[in-house]
């Protein structure tokens, strides 16, 4: 987080109000805190499993393709405003996320239980090509 500070966490509501611009007078409400938490010098910071959750959101609710989904959420973990964990950067960052198997959600939670040197047991087949993990 070169040089900011994480200065507040945005929960799921806040972060798709931020995305989709709806409704519009509360994502005009996230829209000014966000710029007034960067003109501070500050980022706001995004968990894990607010990114599964937006994820999710953006396709269910929002009909938004899993491509631009995940498209979205890697433009936000790179944004200046936003400050994401190492694990969400690292798997944002993979090459066609949006069909891979084992895909988005199981690869962060795969990420974390790495980064705690964990090994990941799971009934699913896809999962074996992890590092690290088991298929029971």
């Amino acid at each position: 987080m070169a040089g900011s500070s994480v200065s507040a966490c945005l929960d799921t509501s806040v972060l798709l109000r931020l995305l989709v611009g709806e409704p519009e007078n509360q994502a005009k409400k996230a829209v000014a805190t966000l710029d007034a938490i960067s003109q501070a010098g500050g980022r706001a910071y995004v968990s894990d499993l607010v990114i599964c959750e937006t994820y999710f959101a953006l396709q269910y609710h929002y009909e938004v393709p899993k491509k631009e989904a995940i498209a979205t959420l890697k433009a936000l973990a790179q944004s200046e405003e936003i400050a994401c964990s190492s694990v969400a950067m690292s798997v944002l960052s993979q090459s066609n996320l949006h069909s891979a198997r084992p895909g988005l959600v199981d690869r962060l939670i795969h990420g974390q239980y790495e980064a705690m040197s964990g090994e990941m047991l799971t009934f699913e087949k896809a999962a074996k090509k992890l590092s690290n993990t088991r298929v029971l």
